[in-house]
């Protein structure tokens, strides 16, 4: 017995759920920049994407992403996490 799978009806959308996926870390990006607090300014621009690392290069981080600001009392972590699962369980299709 020889069963053959045909991968060309399967690439197509490997590829396309690849494209999409490849937007992740950039969206999340954006929306953890959104959800962080401003008053000057500051944690808003010192906020970078290495690659698909968001880092948050300023001392007081941790206190704002520990709910510190009543802007963002959720911080911005928790918020971007479940930004980052609705968006591939909308990839994935669940």
């Amino acid at each position: 017995m020889r069963i053959r799978l045909k991968t060309n009806r399967i690439r197509p959308h490997l590829q396309k759920v690849d494209r999409r996926l490849s937007k992740v870390a950039p969206e999340a990006h954006k929306f953890f920049v959104s959800e962080t607090p401003i008053k000057t300014g500051n944690a808003r621009r010192k906020t970078r994407l290495q690659g698909k690392i968001i880092k948050a290069d300023y001392p007081y981080a941790k206190r704002l992403d520990e709910g510190w600001s009543r802007q963002s009392p959720e911080g911005m972590s928790k918020p971007t996490i479940q930004y980052i699962k609705d968006m591939i369980a909308d990839i994935m299709g669940y």
